[in-house]
């Protein structure tokens, strides 16, 4: 939690930025895994977090704009709770912490929805991504479930996008931490990438650093030999030489804030020339458009730059052809990097996209694009100071999305599908970095940057053989 004086802030902020009406935060609900008793580990909803920084489940919070109020709706511990559970602060204390000082009983909340709805006041909630939180906005709004999934408040979430997006110094901080937790999990990835090695012993290594410090993984961690399944959670193979090991993954804090990052590595240590070759690539698309992101850039230009990159450099290798803006017009380059060149980053490890991931990326002036590979940057809206943001791009090579555009000769007069042939089996290399906005450019959230040169890797690899 952060100080009381934080929490009153970012309520009073809000309150001017959408100006009038009741604001509706549902808190998360625990969650029964295969009965009632049985439960996954909690994770209070973000939003809720930032505003209210309660991490106990089964909260609302209201804020009455309008007669100036607020309120905190919960049930206090009976004592079945405190048998099984042991004995816990009130409620009232947990608000009077972040500065509440209205805690009423939970069906309280339906009276002073109820007065707002007769009264025809414009009522604000966020689209709910569990059942949990469309049924109860259902009851307390009488509106349907399908209502409620399309009727949620564009103000607020664009009132919310707008505090959100911009880290704080004290949000950096525990970023740093978080990212400092991802460092130790990559190190230790890149140390055990030896040949006979089962890849589920390494996730088990890496995500155990995380249950020692009371943290868990921000996403399900990624790491696999096959490199060309972007988001590949099946640990079942064992290393060998000659392949490559992808490991994106990233650790959530006690405070909630997400670090992702990610390194593709040899097993052993050793690059092959034509590992060695792709690898390349990708390090210059990354370290270019790190260098390149800044105030006032939009980052869409960004990733359009990282596929020219992407391109121009596998033309050098004979797998793609023709002129870089016509290609780049096409869509050539999405061929091998279909997906977009970073997100928002922060009590989310994709941030705040429960509340729209087209508001959260883009704004007024910089619009998505529709086109295969463009339409899948999550963020390209103009950059700002206290944006914290991923850069990862990556080269893969698909069979599957190789044969449909030979034969449906997508793009045939910019890519060499006979010297493709010969990349079916190479997998895929992706370099990912969290980067933060600041007035001159940007650095990286955590001062010392992973391994990332291909000596530098190598040397991690091979160390304690």
């Amino acid at each position: 939690m952060f100080e009381r004086e934080t929490y009153v802030k970012r309520r009073n902020e809000l309150k001017k930025k959408v100006k009038s009406g009741l604001i509706i935060l549902v808190g998360n609900d625990n969650i029964a895994i295969n009965y009632e008793a049985n439960e996954y580990p909690f994770r209070q909803d973000s939003t809720f977090l930032y505003y209210v920084g309660i991490d106990k489940p089964s909260l609302i919070y209201l804020l009455d704009i309008d007669n100036d109020k607020e309120y905190l709706f919960g049930e206090e511990a009976t004592l079945e709770d405190v048998i099984w559970m042991g004995v816990k602060p009130s409620l009232k204390h947990y608000a009077l912490e972040v500065g509440i000082s209205r805690v009423e009983p939970i069906r309280n909340t339906y009276k002073y929805v109820e007065k707002a709805v007769k009264s025809d006041r414009k009522i604000h909630f966020l689209k709910p991504y569990r059942s949990y939180g469309v049924i109860l906005l259902s009851e307390l709004t009488g509106k349907t479930h399908n209502e409620i999934i399309a009727g949620n408040s564009k103000e607020l979430a664009e009132a919310i996008i707008s505090m959100r997006l911009i880290k704080s110094p004290a949000e950096l901080h525990h970023i740093k931490v978080s990212a400092s937790m991802g460092h130790f999990m990559h190190s230790i990835a890149m140390d055990m990438c030896k040949p006979g090695e089962k890849e589920i012993n390494i996730v088990g290594a890496i995500e155990a650093i995380l249950i020692t410090q009371h943290c868990r993984t921000s996403f399900p961690t990624i790491l696999s030999t096959k490199g060309q399944i972007l988001h590949n959670h099946d640990h079942g193979g064992k290393l060998s030489f000659g392949q490559l090991m992808l490991c994106d993954a990233g650790a959530e804090t006690v405070s909630h804030y997400a670090s992702d990052f990610t390194r593709t590595t040899p097993v052993g240590g050793l690059y092959t020339t034509k590992q060695e070759e792709i690898y390349n690539i990708v390090l210059k698309t990354i370290n270019e458009s790190i260098s390149l992101a800044r105030p006032d850039v939009t980052y869409k230009s960004i990733h359009r730059n990282a596929y020219r990159i992407i391109f121009e450099g596998l033309r050098d290798l004979g797998i793609t052809k023709g002129d870089t803006e016509e290609a780049l017009h096409e869509g050539a380059p999405a061929l091998f990097m279909p997906h977009g060149l970073g997100h928002a980053l922060g009590l989310d490890v994709h941030d705040m996209e429960n509340l729209d991931e087209t508001l959260v990326g883009y704004d007024e002036t910089t619009t998505r694009d529709t086109q295969f590979g463009y339409k899948s940057l999550r963020f390209g809206r103009r950059l700002e100071p206290g944006h914290v943001l991923t850069v990862e791009p990556g080269i893969y090579f698909i069979p599957e999305l190789i044969d449909k555009w030979y034969e449906n000769k997508i793009c045939r007069n910019f890519i060499n599908f006979k010297k493709l042939e010969g990349y079916k089996k190479f997998g895929g290399i992706r370099l990912e970095d969290n980067i933060v906005i600041t007035n001159e450019g940007c650095r990286h959230t955590h001062e010392d940057r992973l391994p990332i040169t291909i000596q530098e890797v190598s040397e991690l690899a091979r160390k304690s053989e």
